[in-house]
């Protein structure tokens, strides 16, 4: 008697996911005028090793590997990625603006320039080691931050910049609480 398989389905619905940030509006995103140097500088804010393009897949392979047993946590960790991209597609805006090219290459100060890989990502198996390694990239994420504040000129893109650390600033406080309730079992 030949036996039937039954199917294995993800039950984590994924529908009303939100993006997971500060609840206050972004400035416009405007310029001073055409700087390349800024644009490089975001570059690497955007597709470089501590970037939103690292975040965000980083975040969804996350997501991906916890839904099937975490489904609240993939569902936290799915709104924070959401929130990564909308500063990806800001920073996009900001570059164009700026002059710059969006071709997913990070501009280095010694001209050099190397293209997004995934072997900027953080893969651990376990999810305690997940959640550190994303507290980590946050952390890093505001420290560039702002040295690129320090670095430019200009108090539009500043003002961008300032608001996107408050998003990061704010994963950070999320993860740490994931991150202790994993810990303790709850």
């Amino acid at each position: 008697m030949e036996q039937k398989e039954t199917p294995l389905t993800n039950s984590c619905s994924f529908a009303g996911i939100k993006p997971i940030m500060m609840d206050l509006p972004y400035p416009v995103i405007q310029v001073k005028g055409k700087n390349q140097a800024y644009a490089n500088l975001l570059s690497n804010d955007y597709c470089g090793a501590v970037s939103e393009m690292t975040a965000i897949t980083q975040y969804i392979n996350n997501e991906n590997r916890m839904s099937c047993e975490k489904c609240p946590l993939a569902k936290t960790i799915l709104g924070i990625a959401m929130a990564e991209m909308i500063h990806l597609q800001k920073l996009g805006e900001m570059i164009f603006l700026l002059g710059g090219n969006i071709c997913f290459t990070a501009k280095q100060s010694n001209g050099r320039q190397r293209m997004w890989t995934p072997e900027y990502l953080t893969i651990p198996g376990h999810i305690t080691r997940m959640l550190y390694a994303d507290i980590e990239a946050e952390k890093a994420a505001v420290n560039q931050y702002r040295m690129h504040i320090k670095m430019i000129n200009d108090p539009y893109v500043n003002a961008v910049l300032e608001r996107i650390i408050k998003d990061e600033e704010y994963h950070i406080m999320i993860l740490q609480v994931l991150l202790k309730e994993e810990e303790t079992g709850r």
